[in-house]
């Protein structure tokens, strides 16, 4: 995801407000195959859950797929904001799309503003809902400044102060807080002027401590009643030659956790190597993800086997899993790049469990991955090594491996079978894929389909093959279709109507979807069902 900067930077590049953008409809996907226009709340929610912003893809920069993400959120905002709202508050709890949440949100508010439409979820609302992370008010107001100027509207300033007085805590400020962001928890309150909230009567001082470090840091002294900020003071007092012997000695692990040091905090202030006695003492107080960015770390410092092993039941934790909130890939490229085998058992564990939400489904299923070219060119995210073609295939072989019945493809030019058995670890599977190609979505259909209850196809849809019936067409007409694009591009391989629905997305979440749907009978957006 986006930090404050890039945000900044991404707002710049966007359309100026008020510009008007020609609706363009294709008639044919980038492939050159048939395409269908799709209603604009499937467009909108399938470039969000599809889209990170400025993200460069095959067929589309990030300069267009920003530009139409912004029209979408504006044009719904007015047509649709109780729908809108749902979306943006979905796609950042369940979802865990940071920034185009935020962005979403502020084109929201801005939108609305212009129109002068008061239906619906408020502006304030709408901000608040979105800003689940004490870093997340400052990365909003970069957007906004960025694209808008420093003038803020009272409903943004309102909703973010709203966000603040829930997320500013002690913790947050040292975590957050820091000279490389753009705009810092002082800068923050002094634009939004957020007052403490009452319940939390420490709040005053930690807003007066959080303003005089950033304009007055020469005088910035703590709160003398706050216990965390007063440890981490202590610790940063220390002379440099002192420091290694506290971290290492007894009770090291303990007065780092009581002061609120990070990882990346102790490899400034130690000002010396990170090594295994100081990861020791750092691993108790780590979350999940620091721990799986610092495999590597650990082992070329020489991390001991006990240690590795609280480490390795920690990452494959099911509830510490759950409470990381990553996407499944990010445990795949995690085990891809593990730098020793002590990993590999419990990066797959934890792979299972974040794939636990696919839903079993019942009877027989078929369930068609893409691998065509275009798939493996686009990474899931500017930062990641692996493809769409590498999430595709995690999502549909984890959804054969639980369904009661399933026929696995593998689809491109041509089509195959991908053999599997049941209780088979995922990543066994994953070997079994080939890169096919270009993308002829109905000939796999029409080779593989034999009265299945329903066809799952994992896709970006940009099949290059001319079928007016569009790419489900060998299936019948009361068979459910499920159309998981991963890319959100503005094209569809097939029509919308009864029993064929397409959806999207890189998590679990999005995938329990299929069982809303059949339950129902009838399509229903995630934060409605």
């Amino acid at each position: 995801m986006l930090v404050a900067p890039q945000i900044a930077a991404a707002a710049r590049n966007l359309p100026a407000p008020g510009a008007h953008h020609r609706r363009h409809r294709p008639s044919r996907t980038y492939a050159g195959g048939p395409a269908f226009d799709r209603e604009p709340r499937e467009e909108l929610f399938l470039l969000a859950v599809g889209n990170f912003v400025s993200e460069q893809t095959f067929y589309e920069s990030g300069r267009e797929r920003d530009e139409r993400y912004v029209r979408l959120v504006a044009t719904l905002a007015v047509e649709d904001p109780e729908w809108t709202a749902g979306l943006l508050r979905w796609l950042r709890a369940e979802g865990n799309m940071r920034t185009a949440s935020l962005v979403g949100a502020a084109e929201y508010v801005r939108a609305r503003l212009a129109a002068g439409a008061c239906d619906g979820p408020t502006n304030r609302s709408v901000v608040d809902s979105v800003l689940q992370r004490a870093d997340e008010p400052g990365e909003f107001l970069a957007h906004w400044v960025g694209r808008y100027g420093r003038n803020l509207p009272q409903p943004v300033k309102r909703g973010v102060a709203d966000a603040v007085r829930r997320l500013y805590s002690s913790r947050a400020l040292l975590k957050y807080d820091t000279p490389s962001k753009d705009f810092r928890f002082g800068d923050v309150l002094n634009l939004v002027h957020a007052s403490p909230d009452p319940r939390k009567p420490w709040q005053g001082a930690l807003f007066r401590y959080a303003l005089d470090r950033r304009h007055h840091p020469e005088r910035a002294m703590p709160p003398f009643s706050d216990p965390v900020l007063n440890a981490h003071r202590e610790l940063a007092e220390l002379p440099v030659a002192q420091r290694r012997a506290v971290v290492t000695g007894p009770g090291g692990a303990e007065r780092l956790a009581a002061a609120g040091m990070t990882w990346e905090a102790v490899a400034g202030w130690l000002q010396g190597p990170l090594d295994a006695p100081v990861w020791e003492a750092l691993i108790p107080s780590m979350g999940p993800m620091a721990l799986l960015r610092n495999l590597r770390n650990f082992d070329e410092a020489g991390v001991a086997d006990e240690t590795a092993a609280l480490v390795a039941a920690r990452i494959s934790d099911p509830s510490e899993v759950t409470r990381s909130r990553q996407f499944p890939f990010r445990y795949l490229a995690a085990h891809r790049h593990a730098p020793s085998a002590r990993w590999a058992a419990p990066l797959e564990r934890a792979l299972g469990h974040a794939l636990a939400n696919v839903p079993a489904l019942p009877g027989r299923t078929l369930v068609l991955v893409d691998r065509s070219d275009s798939m493996f060119w686009d990474t899931v995210s500017e930062r990641s090594t692996l493809t769409r073609a590498d999430a595709a295939a995690v999502f549909g072989a984890a959804t054969a491996l639980r369904a009661e019945q399933a026929d696995l493809v593998q689809f491109g030019w041509h089509s195959a079978e991908v053999p599997f058995r049941a209780g088979e670890p995922v990543l066994d599977v994953l070997k079994r894929f080939r890169a096919l190609g270009g993308t002829n979505t109905t000939t796999a259909l029409r080779a593989h389909y034999r009265g299945h209850d329903r066809v799952l196809i994992v896709t970006d849809e940009q099949t290059a093959h001319h079928h007016p019936g569009g790419a489900a067409e060998p299936v019948p007409a009361d068979v459910p279709v499920y159309t998981w694009n991963l890319a959100g591009y503005e094209p569809a391989h097939g029509p919308s109507g009864p029993r064929r629905y397409t959806c999207g997305g890189l998590t679990d979440a999005a995938f329990r979807m299929v069982r809303l749907f059949e339950a129902a009978g009838a399509a229903a957006w995630p934060w409605t069902a």
